[in-house]
């Protein structure tokens, strides 16, 4: 068993400024009208990483940050008390568009990320190696950016792991796909990644139990599904948990899976039990629905969250 640690390292190789807003409907093909919106520093590893320094933990960020449009980052990373080891390269940070309408619904436009040469690539190898030497927790969550490919982004997971780190991933597409084979700790994708990991539209929760399982035959420890508001599914040990959460009141679910990780992360390095683990990081990415922006507001309204969970041990 892993000492108990507050220390994590979290690597956003294709980082974003994330321009949202706010509006009745979204008219594709017209003129929508925005009714507020906010620019911030982001992508699924920066997310985590200020999910876990709000919970207490001594985080470490890397990655690749275009040079131009820095200060965003710079500010967050200052505010969270984050170290910031990222490999600036030459360009801008890529700005990502999600528009949240009044129903909930959000639609995501996603650019391009930087351009990382290959200088830049072994100079984030040579951070990696060092950040190795003294922490065991590593996520890395998130798409790449051009330059990167799948196998490389493997090869670093695979790095991690034969120096015995505990490293948890969450990607999507063929970067999971290339992923999976360097065998993560822990992985989570949602019942959308998982469909087109396997290749076919996963209906119910009984597929996704067989999609997860058929994953598992790979050698990955932990295997979390998560799935909206049915909750999450964890596999370990052949053995299936379940949690769901009570209904929330959602205003936007952007940032609610890195919020998930943050708390999976956070509950195996503070040695939480298994289920206590689950019902905690599930409460997290609750209460992540029902706020806009990414980060912990209030420990004691995750705790009475935590109260509502219903836990339940799936026999297959």
């Amino acid at each position: 068993m892993t000492a108990q640690t507050n220390k994590v390292v979290t690597i956003t190789l294709n980082p974003a400024l994330d321009l949202t807003g706010s509006l009745d409907t979204l008219n594709t093909g017209s003129v929508s009208l925005v009714n507020q919106s906010s620019l911030h520093a982001a992508g699924k590893g920066v997310n985590v990483a200020k999910v876990l320094s709000d919970l207490g933990a001594n985080v470490t960020v890397a990655g690749f940050l275009g040079s131009d449009n820095q200060e965003l980052f710079c500010q967050l990373f200052e505010q969270m008390g984050a170290k910031d080891h990222f490999i600036r390269v030459s360009g801008s940070t890529r700005i990502n568009v999600k528009l949240v309408e009044k129903n909930g619904a959000v639609s995501d436009i996603n650019f391009p990320g930087v351009e990382v040469d290959e200088a830049a690539i072994r100079q984030f190898e040579a951070t990696l190696d060092e950040l190795m030497q003294d922490h065991d927790y590593f996520v890395f969550a998130g798409s790449l950016p051009r330059g990167i490919s799948s196998e490389q982004c493997a090869s670093w997971i695979k790095r991690l792991e034969q120096k015995g780190k505990r490293v948890l991933f969450d990607s999507s597409r063929e970067a999971l796909a290339k992923g999976l084979d360097s065998k993560p700790w822990l992985i989570k994708p949602n019942d959308e990644e998982l469909s087109q990991f396997v290749g076919r539209h996963l209906e119910t929760q009984e597929q996704c139990l067989e999609a997860a399982e058929s994953i598992s035959d790979k050698g990955i420890t932990n295997i979390v599904v998560s799935m909206g508001a049915d909750g999450v599914l964890w596999l370990e040990n052949n053995q299936w948990l379940q949690a769901k959460p009570p209904r929330m009141n959602v205003v936007s679910t952007v940032g609610a899976g890195d919020t998930l990780v943050a708390g999976l992360c956070w509950g195996h390095m503070q040695s939480f039990a298994k289920k206590e683990l689950l019902s905690f990081a599930t409460a997290l990415s609750a209460l992540a629905v029902s706020q806009v922006g990414v980060g912990v507001p209030s420990i004691e309204e995750v705790k009475s969250i935590q109260q509502q969970i219903l836990l339940q041990e799936l026999s297959r």
